[in-house]
């Protein structure tokens, strides 16, 4: 094993690590909310696209619940 540590100490050190990671992100979604906005982003960057291309967008992200 890496450093000499047993596979115990090495096996509870990766489940500590990815569980304090993955409390890391649900609190970031929790307390800043990044997604909330996300609609009002998308729609600005399909402005960019020809019309076309917007609707076909569009169309595909309401189809996944993506846009409203």
């Amino acid at each position: 094993m890496p450093a000499g540590v047993s596979w115990g100490q090495y096996i509870s050190f990766s489940i500590s690590a990815m569980l304090s990671m993955l409390a890391g992100s649900q609190l970031v979604h929790l307390q800043y909310k990044p997604l909330i906005d996300l609609h009002k982003y998308i729609e600005k960057e399909l402005q960019h696209l020809p019309p076309d291309v917007q609707n076909k967008i569009r169309q595909e992200l309401k189809d996944e619940g993506v846009l409203k």
